[in-house]
């Protein structure tokens, strides 16, 4: 009846495991108490789980996005003591099937449920108010789209306690993933987690792409809309382009896995090569559809806080487009330790080369708006001052990576590990960082403490040089990527060095976390009132902070690139005036069908890793009743009164007028 679930499936012979699954267990029960005690379950349910405000979600995306930080930051130090201490041909702590599950899980984690929903939840943020629109075109597939990622993290975190996750790294090669080779659930963990959450994130580049095309406000033309919406647009265009393929690839193992079929096994015709192929023709655009939008962050920052216009705006634009484009001919540089011809070796690796090019162009063009600029070093500017030096070094050592002799040598060592987490801390992280303390006062209307922001900074930044840099020097050594266990001992006290910096890091994320504690506690002192705290060039900061529901009581009109700061140059200031006649607002209205059908679509994804056949039947019928019942239901929008509207405004206007 259960399939392959059984007690024995829960691994009571692992303290480590069940120490923390205790502690997981108590923290829900208390976070269940006080919202049960304080009698918050009906207000959660209707402003933030049925939500289909682009605002709100946003907010959950990066919630989550922490939350996973320190799970997959605890991975990343339990692997960091085992390398530290497993020297000299000593076993460490970790046994190695609890190693591999641990650096797999780290590298999906981070990658799908740190990086991915921190990207998308500052665009959810963000784009709608860059553009001057009420919402995203799809409000229901937005709100679908979180709660389906929201079941991919689910499953994750379950594999802690019920199973194994995959022990075969974080894209779980082929055929070490077939079933031959891992017969347990941990890879059925991998696909099922991948798949669910992979259609959410389709359906959200579908979203926003056109949203960003379809919904701009008046004269908002391409060429005037905001960095960050350039780069949000290329990225969903990149979602678009690329998530199929891991669909199919995840898809094609599935069938392997379940059904028996050979497409990527060693016999029967089947091809790992093709694998690797199609992982990779997903995985190289990813990185890109992580880093550009980091990069329009860090644009509207530099542009910000230098009081200046962005240097370049057309080549930011245009490099954004070759960065997009290119980012789908780097990816067989992939293929120089696998017997490619000198032909494709040249090739990507000179197109890997170039894409350096418009990435250079980028930090050249925020150096020259820092130039002769009223720089203040706030929080988000030290994020992106760390960012350029961190990934100028990562993006060097991956063009070093593209020269296919250096590559022969380093490919399989920890030079890859160095590189790959300069550019991803360096510039997805830094970016994130940036983007949530430069955003935050407009989600929730009080800023975040300077004081522990510049502490989490530097943290972060001493923290990743003591981290990676001996990797940089042990990878010349040789030592290979993804060791539980090493026999040179001369290597070790470089190990011990990249521990310290993990400690270090742990101290930045704690700071974080202090951050928010402390910011919380003074909110009433940090209040933004205005809307506009940083002085901003762009429409989201002529809204009230946070933004009512509909966002623009009437929509902007807008004029040129830095629309709403010239708007505040004219004699007199940007004068809020109010309205003589205000309109009804259509909004859709809020919507249970998206995580009605999520938690069966979990159901689904529960069942087919265990092979509970019966729930897995229930979880699909489910899911095809709900989206029926979604399809023929036509209560899905409603108005907000003129009266309304002309309230929440006049509220709004009385605040600005007492802070004139």
């Amino acid at each position: 009846m259960f399939g392959k679930l059984s007690l024995d499936s829960i691994p009571f012979h692992e303290p480590i495991i069940m120490v923390t699954a205790v502690a997981i267990g108590i923290l829900g029960a208390l976070i269940v108490g006080l919202i049960t005690y304080y009698r918050k379950w009906g207000y959660l349910w209707t402003e933030w789980v049925t939500s289909i405000d682009h605002k709100k979600i946003g907010v959950m995306y990066f919630l989550v996005a922490l939350v996973m930080l320190i799970r997959g930051f605890a991975d990343a130090i339990m692997m960091r003591t085992q390398q530290a201490i497993a020297a000299g041909g000593a076993e460490g702590y970790l046994p190695p099937e609890h190693y591999d599950q641990i650096f797999t899980a780290h590298g999906v984690i981070m990658i799908f449920f740190v990086a991915m929903p921190m990207v998308i939840g500052l665009m959810n943020l963000v784009v709608p108010l860059q553009i001057g629109a009420r919402d995203v075109a799809f409000p229901f597939m937005n709100n679908l789209s979180f709660w389906l990622f929201a079941v991919g993290v689910i499953l994750v975190n379950m594999s802690l306690v019920i199973g194994e996750f995959a022990k075969t790294g974080w894209l779980a090669y082929a055929p070490l993933s077939e079933l031959k080779y891992s017969p347990g659930v941990g890879v059925d963990y991998w696909i099922w987690a991948l798949q669910i959450s992979g259609i959410g994130t389709t359906l959200t580049g579908i979203n926003f792409f056109v949203t960003i095309l379809k919904m701009r406000t008046k004269g908002m033309s391409l060429f005037r809309m905001p960095i960050f919406t350039w780069t949000a647009l290329c990225t969903n265009v990149l979602i678009i382009l690329s998530f199929p393929i891991l669909t199919v690839t995840i898809a094609l193992l599935t069938l392997d896995r379940y059904l028996g079929m050979h497409f990527f096994t060693n016999d029967m015709g089947g091809s790992q090569m093709m694998y690797v192929n199609l992982i990779w023709a997903w995985g190289h655009p990813e990185v890109y559809i992580l880093i550009l939008p980091a990069f329009g962050v860090f644009s509207e920052v530099i542009a910000t806080f230098t009081k200046k216009r962005l240097f370049g705006y057309k080549t930011m634009v245009w490099a954004t487009v070759v960065i997009a484009f290119l980012s789908f001919t780097v990816w067989l540089h992939h293929f120089f330790t696998m017997g490619a011809g000198a032909d494709v070796n040249s090739f990507f690796g000179i197109a890997t080369m170039i894409i350096a090019i418009p990435t250079g162009v980028k930090i050249f063009n925020w150096l020259f708006t820092m130039y002769r600029g009223r720089i203040q070093f706030t929080t988000p500017v030290l994020w992106t001052i760390g960012f350029i030096i961190t990934f100028t070094l990562g993006g060097m050592t991956g063009v070093m990576l593209a020269v296919p002799g250096a590559n022969f040598v380093l490919h399989n060592t920890l030079f890859v590990i160095a590189h790959f987490h300069n550019v991803i801390i360096g510039g997805v992280v830094f970016g994130m960082m940036a983007g949530f303390t430069y955003w935050f006062p407009k989600a929730f209307g009080f800023t975040l403490s300077e004081k522990w922001g510049k502490r989490s900074f530097w943290c972060w930044l001493i923290g990743f040089y003591v981290a990676f840099m001996p990797l940089y020097a042990l990878s010349f050594f040789g030592a290979m990527r993804r060791m539980q266990s090493y026999e040179q001992t001369e290597w070790q006290p470089l190990m011990i060095v990249a521990w310290f910096g993990a400690v270090i890091i742990a101290c930045g994320i704690a700071c974080i976390v202090i951050q928010l504690v402390v910011s919380i506690r003074d909110r009433e002192k940090n209040r933004d009132l205005t809307g506009d705290p940083w002085d901003g060039r762009t429409l989201e900061w002529s809204t009230s902070s946070p933004p009512p529901n509909y966002n623009f009581a009437y929509l902007p009109d807008v004029a040129s690139i830095d629309s709403y700061w010239e708007m505040k140059q004219q004699p007199g200031g940007f004068k809020r005036e109010l309205a003589t006649k205000f309109e009804d607002i259509h909004m859709p209205r809020n919507t249970a069908e998206g995580p009605i059908l999520s938690l069966f679509a979990l159901l689904f994804g529960f069942a087919l890793i265990w092979h509970i056949w019966w729930l897995a039947g229930l979880g699909a019928i489910g899911m095809f009743v709900t989206f029926m019942f979604r399809i023929f239901n036509n209560d899905t929008d409603y108005h907000v009164s003129a009266a309304e509207v002309e309230k929440t405004e006049r509220e709004y206007h009385k605040r600005l007028e007492m802070q004139a």
